[in-house]
This record gives structure tokens, C-alpha cells and sequence, in this order.
């Protein structure tokens, strides 16, 4: 018996074949606007992993690695927005505060979009945030280094560690207040569509309610872990984009003989993600992960080679996905995670 595809994987495709990839050229050269973050709040997108109850779709999870592998093929600039927007989802729905019940089922929705403010956690035992309680809540000081659709985002999920190593979480507005600046949007070499900033809390102050997790760091390390040494679907997303490049440049046979290996390596990537100890076989998965880099990069490179010289113009696909193909190499990198990428890289 075969099962019918999920509907949010046809809406996925629709949004990227009808506007997110026509206009991917002008989005990366702009900015993301914010009519293709509507088109996606309305989507239902946003809700893919979200309780029913509260309005989401409780789709699979393979169903959620796929919608983000469509978005990132079709716009990874858009992707890049909106993907933020899934961690807070999946925290609120596995919380018991207060905050669950107030902002689940708008973000479930689609009624307020969610970038997130925690990947400098994972600097321990550097501290770029801290967290003191102070009266009756929590304070916040520091400088958070990367922040994802500053302009573009209506709330964030802020993370910093306690001194006593306790990692909390709260959510706050995504916009400048007391105690909260943000710098210019940051030009990069590839993604400066997704309004990237850095922020600057001097005295953050947030309620009680506000916090919607706390945790001690070594556990928040363990169940954080397989967030980066997993493949992201982003990856294959842009890979196969590439490809389709290639076909389109009559150059068939190379792309049959790179979609062989990228299938295979997808399916044993995917298949590992439903593990059920996530932070197991790491060593496996790191593996996995810098093989998909080697495929997206084999392929982003033909579709560059492929085009020639008109591959330098700044209007072109193949360019652009190479740019945000070296993106992905870095996005979520930790310490781990590039050892593992540079010692795969030495043996070439």
C-alpha cells in the first residue's frame, strides 16, 4: 500500500515553481520582501510540525525536512527567513510555561513570525550572553553575533547562560527597546537577503513569563548536537537545484552521474535523522554531512562550469546557488563539525 504524499509538500512546490524561484535573482541582489514571507505565513508552512490543537499541521518529520529542502532549492535567502521560525515552534510545543499558551498557536498559524537568537550558545564555555535574575525576571547582557530577519521577524527567541551555567530561553519582540540595539544589516557574501544583524543587549530585561525554557548547558550540548552534525535539507535542496541547472545546459549526463550519489547519500542521511537517539552514531552523521558537501559543492561547481562566463553574472542561477552553497558549508558550524569538514577535506 502506498501512502499519498503530504498536502504541505504540493503547497511547498507551488509556492517555490510559482514565486519564490522566479524571483530568487532580484531577492538576493534586494532583500527578502516581505510579500514572500506573507505567501508563506498563509502557507501554512510555518505550522508543518505544530500541534493540531493549536492550529499546526503535526506533519512528519520527514515531511518538514522535505517542505525546507523545496524552499531552500527555490530561494535559500527566503528559506534562511523562515526556517528560523521551526525551533521555537518545536520548543513552545514541548513546553509547560505560560508562554506555550499565549504564543503556540499564533505562531502555529502564521500570525507572528519567530527568528531565533541562541546559536552563540553553543560557544560554552565562552559566555557571549549572560542571564542574571533580576527583579522578578530575567536580565540579559551581551552581544548576540549572528541574528537572521531583523526587520522582517515580529518576535525572537533569545537564549544566554546563568551563572550557574543554566541555559534559559525567552521570547521578546524582534525589535529594538531598552536594553536591545541592533547593528546594521550585515553584507555577506552570499544570504545578505535575509537581514542579517548583530545584537547588543545592555540590560534586557524580560519577565518570568517570557522564559519558556531552562536547562542545565550539558544537557542542552546532548539534545542540541544532532542539530549540527546532521546534514541540513537545505544542502540537497540547493544541490538539486544545481542540477536542474545543469539539465537545462543540455548537460544530462552530468547530472545523471552526480544524482546517483546525491539520492543515495540523501536516503541515508534522512534515514539516520529518524534515529531515535538523536545523538548517537555522530560520528556516522558527520560523516554523512561533509559527503553531502562534497556532492552540493560537485554540483554547484558543474552548474558554474557548465554556464561559462555568463555564470559571473550576478542575475545568474548558477552563480548564486554557488554562493549560497559555500553558506550552507558554514551555517550551524561548530567546532566539531568543522574538524570533522577539514579532516574529510585533507584526505582529497
Amino acid at each position: 500500500m502506498t501512502t499519498a504524499p503530504h498536502p504541505l509538500l504540493a503547497t511547498a512546490r507551488a509556492l517555490a515553481d510559482g514565486l519564490l524561484a522566479p524571483h530568487a535573482a532580484r531577492v538576493d541582489q534586494e532583500g527578502v520582501p516581505a510579500a514572500h514571507l506573507d505567501a508563506i505565513r498563509r502557507s501554512g508552512l510555518l505550522g508543518v510540525s505544530a500541534p493540531p490543537e493549536y492550529g499546526g499541521a503535526g506533519a512528519p518529520d520527514a515531511v518538514a525536512r522535505e517542505v525546507q529542502e523545496i524552499l531552500a532549492g527555490a530561494c535559500c535567502s527566503t528559506w534562511f527567513v523562515q526556517t528560523q521560525h521551526h525551533s521555537p515552534v518545536r520548543m513552545l510545543a514541548q513546553a509547560d510555561q505560560s508562554v506555550r499558551e499565549r504564543l503556540l498557536g499564533p505562531l502555529a498559524r502564521g500570525e507572528l513570525l519567530s527568528g531565533i537568537a541562541f546559536a552563540h550558545v553553543r560557544a560554552f564555555p565562552r559566555v557571549p550572553v549572560r542571564v542574571t535574575a533580576e527583579r522578578g525576571g530575567r536580565r540579559f547582557d551581551g552581544r548576540v553575533p549572528w541574528y537572521t530577519g531583523w526587520g522582517l521577524n515580529d518576535v525572537m527567541l533569545l537564549a544566554g547562560v546563568s551563572e550557574t551555567d543554566e541555559v534559559v530561553f525567552a521570547f521578546t519582540e524582534a525589535r529594538e527597546q531598552p536594553g536591545l540595539r541592533a547593528s546594521e544589516p550585515m553584507r555577506l557574501a552570499a544570504l545578505t537577503a535575509a537581514r542579517t544583524v548583530s545584537l547588543a543587549l545592555d540590560g534586557l530585561w524580560l519577565p518570568e513569563d517570557a522564559v519558556v525554557l531552562r536547562t542545565p548547558q550539558e544537557k542542552f550540548a546532548l539534545l542540541d548536537r544532532p542539530r549540527n552534525t546532521n546534514a541540513s535539507p537545505a544542502v540537497f535542496g540547493v544541490a538539486y537545484a544545481a542540477l536542474q541547472v545543469l539539465e537545462d545546459a543540455g548537460e544530462s549526463e552530468v547530472a545523471g552521474a552526480l544524482r546517483g550519489p546525491l539520492d543515495e547519500v540523501r536516503g541515508q542521511v534522512y534515514a539516520l535523522a529518524e534515529h531515535p537517539v538523536p545523538y548517537e552514531r555522530v560520528t556516522e552523521r558527520l560523516a554523512l554531512k561533509t559527503r553531502s558537501y562534497d556532492l552540493m559543492r560537485a554540483a554547484t561547481t558543474a552548474a558554474v562550469v557548465a554556464g561559462g562566463g555568463r555564470a559571473m553574472d550576478l542575475g545568474g542561477t548558477a552563480q548564486r546557488l554557488f554562493r549560497e552553497g559555500m553558506f550552507l558549508l558554514v551555517q550551524g558550524q561548530t567546532t566539531e563539525v568543522r574538524r570533522a569538514h577539514l579532516d574529510a577535506l585533507a584526505e582529497i
